[in-house]
Order: C-alpha cells, then structure tokens, then sequence
C-alpha cells in the first residue's frame, strides 16, 4: 500500500475500534518512510507504532540501529519492533537497542527460533514485552517459553478460537492447546503451506467463504486456485463452533 492507503486503513480501523482495543499500525521501508508512516499513524490515532525491517537486507548494525531509531523519534508513541526475515538480533542487541530507543515497548517475534527468542527474553527480562508473531501454528512453542501474547492469522475468520489458544497457552493448559491445534490450527496451516506466500490469499480467501468481504491480494502474492478454495471450503465447515 502507498503510505496515503495506509493512513486511510488506520483511520478506518480506530473508528471502527471505538476505543475498546489499541491499533498497532505498522510501517517499514526506510527510514524515511518509515518515519512518514509513522507520523500519519500517530495522526490517524494509532495506539502504537509496529516497525518491520528495512527494505536494504544487508544493513550493518549501526545503520538497522538508526533505522529503528528514525521511527521510534518520528512520534511519541511505543514503538514495537518485528524481528523477521532479515532482522536478526541477539540478546545484546536488543538490549542496546533498547537503549538508544526510549520509546521501544515490545518484541514481536517472526523468526520461530524459539531457543533464541528464549535466551533474548531471559536476557532483557521485563524491560520490554514479548509476543510470538509467526502464526497461530506456533503458539504452544511461544506459550512455553513465556510470551505475554501472540498475533493470530486466525483472528481474521474465528477470533472465538484465537483468543481460546491464547487462554489455553497463559494457563500454560497444553493438552486443551494441542486438542486446539491439531482439530483447526494444522489443518488449515497445512493448506497455507500448499504455496509461497498462500498465507495472505487462503485467509482472504476464508473470510470471503465466510461471507467477509477480504478482497484479492496485491501482486507479488497470488490468490487461491480454484482446488485449494474447495479444500479451504471443506475444512472451514470443522469451524462452525468456533465461528
């Protein structure tokens, strides 16, 4: 999306939040417009800003630092950063991230190494707070190692189920999370996995099933053929109670 496209989802996301939950808007790029898609959050009534990594996947650590730093000053709101794809971290550099970014509140995780993850929160303890991003297919992992909470692809069809993994995983209740996780989660991760990039177009393709207007994906993605959309139809009907 252009940065005026993203400005305008925030907006339509805080109306129609009505206050009742924080709007995590994210943004990413470069420092530029990383920092530009940040003020329009902030102006948009964003809650929080969530930062993905730089477009340059080669960025030494003194530059990814002023990267994140360009967005954390853009505005006074808590930054989270999204450490996925590229954006590798230690335990000692999130640590001196955290300190050159006051404004750095959280860890989303996008990596699914969850031995690091583990030693990076034991590492930096309370000083920042920590939720598993990957996908609902990795909550019982997050869950174990102490999470305070995960970002659910599910959310979008079945929020009734997202948030039963996320009560099962804070009980640290994994037998009610592995009953979850093999009769939803699985199945449907599996179909997800029938593609590069089918994670965007089979959860638009749900909601449209469901009759929730999700629209198609943008390109580069690719949205679902035509077998996958009858299996994705198949599956979704183990989800009425969840619905």
């Amino acid at each position: 999306m252009s940065p005026e496209e993203i400005e305008g989802v925030i907006q339509v996301s805080v109306k129609a939040a009505k206050g009742r939950l924080p709007i995590v808007a994210g943004t990413g790029f470069n420092a530029v417009l990383g920092a530009d898609i940040a003020r329009r959050a902030a102006q948009a009534g964003a809650s929080c800003i969530l930062a993905l990594p730089p477009y340059y996947v080669s960025a030494p650590e003194d530059g990814l630092f002023a990267y994140y730093e360009a967005i954390g000053r853009a505005t006074d709101l808590p930054l989270l950063v999204y450490s996925r794809d590229w954006a590798i971290f230690t335990p000692a550099m999130v640590e001196r991230l955290a300190e050159r970014v006051p404004t750095l509140v959280g860890w989303k995780d996008g990596q699914g190494d969850i031995r690091k993850y583990q030693r990076i929160m034991e590492h930096n303890g309370d000083r920042l707070a920590w939720f598993g991003g990957l996908g609902d297919d990795c909550v019982p992992g997050y869950f174990a190692i102490g999470v305070q909470g995960y970002t659910s692809s599910i959310s979008n069809i079945a929020p009734k189920l997202s948030l039963a993994l996320a009560d099962a995983g804070l009980k640290r209740d994994f037998s009610r999370l592995n009953e979850l996780m093999k009769r939803y989660v699985n199945p449907l991760y599996a179909l997800r996995e029938r593609s590069k990039g089918y994670e965007v177009a089979v959860m638009k393709e749900a909601m449209e099933i469901l009759g929730m207007p999700a629209g198609p994906v943008r390109p580069p993605l690719m949205n679902c053929k035509p077998t996958d959309r009858a299996d994705l139809a198949e599956l979704l009907k183990s989800y009425r109670d969840m619905l």
